[in-house]
């Protein structure tokens, strides 16, 4: 059995990893969150150590390590993206490893300065990637891998997952602390369109605004148009219509992948393979990064060229703006 701690443990994704560590028989010692609405913990570990201060989280590990050698073996994080960093740093001085929920971090540079942290410390850095593990998408790579060598496939990406006001108060509106939407809903499409097609040759954006994000990608076997959005008034009437409030759609020579279901054990199947030593280290997400780093500094460029569709939705104004567009 290994111990565990978690920081970030009120927020949306945090009971997938807590599920995880119970299912895979493994124990959670101590969480943290400057929010204290955790109840979802007595369904998983009642008896773990809750902190809302990172300073008393810090020295209660500390106290456990030195004065009671207990063995802590990996901190999970599940906090805003712009503390990833800071946080698989804290897990690593304790002599953890360090489990980190997408985007592991903002910028490809952070990821050269924590593989220097990784040698330093001997520990290991693993992200959860978990389309990768999703069926689906396993079996999209299987057919491509054993597929014609030269063909460079069609994909149109839709991800609509509407959001209320709330979104632009909180963290993720702040681009500084979320990457903005490509970095916060997208990054993880991105890392499996990577895994599955190959290196990126071409990047570029159509739009990029407070509510919506679009472009074209080309990889070695693909050429993509992509579109992400938080706006509910983008949505097709028809999924509006069923009382939905989010649409996604991958097709792949026009023919769409079926992917809708099969989320629920995903995070139980990460942390199996990092607990058996086969889990995504820091370079497997490289290229993810490097893509929303690029969309968040580029110039887009509107409808022009290879574009989504949906780029031609009219834009609206943020929702704080009282002025006129």
């Amino acid at each position: 059995m290994k111990n565990f701690a978690l920081i970030g443990a009120s927020g949306y994704i945090a009971p997938r990893h807590m599920k995880a560590i119970k299912q895979t028989d493994n124990n959670l010692i101590a969480a943290l969150d400057k929010f204290d609405s955790v109840g979802i913990m007595d369904s998983y570990f009642p008896n773990a150590d809750f902190f809302t201060e990172f300073e008393r989280f810090d020295r209660h590990i500390s106290k456990l390590i030195y004065e009671q050698q207990t063995t802590l073996d990996y901190v999970s994080i599940c906090t805003p993206n712009y503390l990833h960093d800071a946080h698989i740093r804290f897990a690593l001085r304790q002599g953890a490893d360090a489990i980190c929920e997408k985007p592991l971090v903002l910028n490809p540079w952070n990821i050269d300065a924590l593989a220097k942290i990784e040698k330093e410390t001997n520990k290991k850095i693993y992200n959860i990637l978990q389309l990768r593990v999703h069926p689906s998408i396993i079996a999209l790579k299987n057919k491509i891998d054993n597929g014609p060598k030269d063909k460079v496939y069609n994909i149109d990406l839709t991800y609509l997952t509407s959001r209320g006001h709330w979104y632009y108060t909180s963290w993720k509106g702040d681009v500084s602390k979320s990457g903005g939407i490509a970095t916060n809903i997208g990054v993880h499409f991105f890392d499996m369109l990577s895994w599955i097609f190959g290196d990126v040759k071409q990047n570029v954006v159509h739009v990029n605004t407070h509510d919506r994000s679009a472009g074209y990608l080309e990889f070695e076997k693909a050429r993509v148009r992509w579109f992400l959005s938080i706006n509910y008034d983008v949505l097709p009437d028809e999924i509006k219509a069923k009382g939905q409030r989010t649409f996604r759609s991958i097709t792949v020579e026009d023919e769409e992948l079926e992917f809708s279901g099969g989320f629920t054990d995903l995070h139980t199947i990460s942390y199996e393979e990092i607990l058996k030593g086969n889990g995504y280290g820091i370079e497997a997400p490289r290229q993810a990064i490097e893509i929303v780093h690029n969309v968040r500094h580029a110039t887009p460029i509107g409808a022009k060229g290879e574009y989504h569709p949906f780029v031609l939705k009219p834009l609206v104004k943020h929702p704080f703006d009282r002025g006129v567009m």
